[in-house]
């Protein structure tokens, strides 16, 4: 029952595209100029399509390199941390060791 929405609208998309090719091949226009029209629509749609990729593409590089540098700064935390704790433990020695 969850796929009929998605089947239905595939369906719907489908239908109209393959609708629109036969009625443009149908059409009272030269085959040629048919087949121009097509072909010109195909290649906006494919570059269209491109772009989308290609900005898709940027921004997951954009994410990747955000995550890259939030472990970055998550590690030089962590390190930082660890240096203050070795600090208070050698300020203790040194106090332990001047109180004897």
């Amino acid at each position: 029952m969850s796929n009929f929405p998605k089947g239905f609208l595939l369906g719907l998309i489908s239908g109209s595209v393959i609708g629109s090719l036969v009625a443009l091949l149908y059409a009272p226009d030269k085959g040629a100029n048919t087949r121009d029209k097509i072909s010109y629509r195909l290649n906006n749609y494919m570059d269209e399509l491109s772009q989308l990729i290609d900005r898709l593409q940027d921004e997951s590089f954009v994410s990747e390199a955000k995550k890259e540098g939030d472990l970055v700064v998550e590690e030089a935390q962590k390190r930082a941390e660890d240096l203050i704790s070795e600090a208070e433990k050698l300020l203790e020695n040194i106090g332990d060791t001047r109180k004897k």
